[in-house]
């Protein structure tokens, strides 16, 4: 701005110098005068400004601790966010087994939910995780699985009445499964898992009180949670408040893992923490030659 006044400034004092000769000198003088004292003045100014904008910036912007003064969680979290690492599942203050947690952060790191909500069951564990769209947690609950060991469907077991299963059938089958909610043939809403082999998500059955059912989710143990004959019992209270809210909405996944095999395996998974490593290690030694 100074430097353009001041050029505007010498034209209109060249022009008066051709109109008036005497009175070129005093303007000449004056001119030089006020030009001197402006060039001080905005040197002061200058001087003045950038010492209060040094100020300005040490109070306003003070340094950022190191990372010693901060907590490793904090630490973890700014390193994580400086890094662009994918999200993983949030499993809250939920126990779950490692296999559970794996699948579920490849889960969410691949969208392979398809924007759905997703539940996993972990048989082994004998844990059903209810999971939003985002990998989200909305509730976990011990359930009660086949009480026969495997992963694969007995063929026609769908169409096979109770008393025609003998205990060796009675099979939670493993696997990915497009799960919606609809009726049983009893008018009970469920949740199906895999329609063709009748396994579904329901209330937990207490008409046979010999079978302790209640009993069995209540012992912090999964080995006596083997007793349906396929389907996926849960508390009614978690049914109703975590699954069938779920499942009124929208369709979801269900994710049952397996017991005979590798879980990473039956659903061509990989590990996340693998994966980002590698592909931080990648980062860092550049494109490769």
């Amino acid at each position: 701005m100074w430097m353009v006044a001041s050029t505007d400034g010498t034209r209109t004092r060249s022009a008066a110098m051709l109109r008036d000769p005497a009175q070129t000198r005093r303007v000449i003088s004056q001119g030089s005068k006020a030009l001197g004292l402006c060039a001080g003045t905005v040197v002061l100014a200058l001087v003045l400004f950038s010492e209060g904008v040094a100020a300005g910036k040490n109070a306003a912007y003070p340094p950022r601790a190191s990372a010693a003064s901060s907590t490793p969680a904090q630490a973890a979290a700014e390193a994580q966010s400086e890094a662009g690492q994918e999200r993983r599942a949030y499993f809250g203050r939920e126990r779950a087994s490692r296999e559970a947690r794996q699948i579920a952060d490849w889960i969410v790191h691949s969208a392979d939910n398809l924007g759905l909500p997703f539940v996993i069951v972990d048989k082994i564990d004998a844990r059903i995780f209810v999971f939003d769209a985002g990998g989200r947690i909305r509730g976990a609950s011990p359930a009660l699985v086949g009480q026969a060991r495997g992963d694969d469907t007995v063929p026609g077991i769908g169409d096979r009445a109770y008393s025609d299963m003998p205990p060796e059938t009675r099979i939670t089958p493993a696997g990915r499964f497009v799960a919606a909610k609809g009726m049983n043939t009893r008018g009970e809403d469920v949740v199906w898992v895999d329609y063709d082999a009748a396994v579904d998500i329901h209330r937990v059955v207490t008409n046979k009180p010999t079978e302790r059912r209640l009993e069995r989710l209540a012992t912090p143990t999964p080995l006596d949670n083997r007793i349906s004959y396929g389907c996926i019992n849960v508390p009614a209270r978690f049914y109703e408040t975590v699954v069938s809210p779920v499942f009124s909405v929208t369709d979801g996944i269900v994710y049952v893992l397996p017991e005979t095999r590798a879980a990473r395996e039956l659903f061509g998974a990989y590990d996340v923490e693998e994966r980002i490593d590698h592909g931080y290690a990648a980062g860092q030694a550049g494109p490769p030659k």
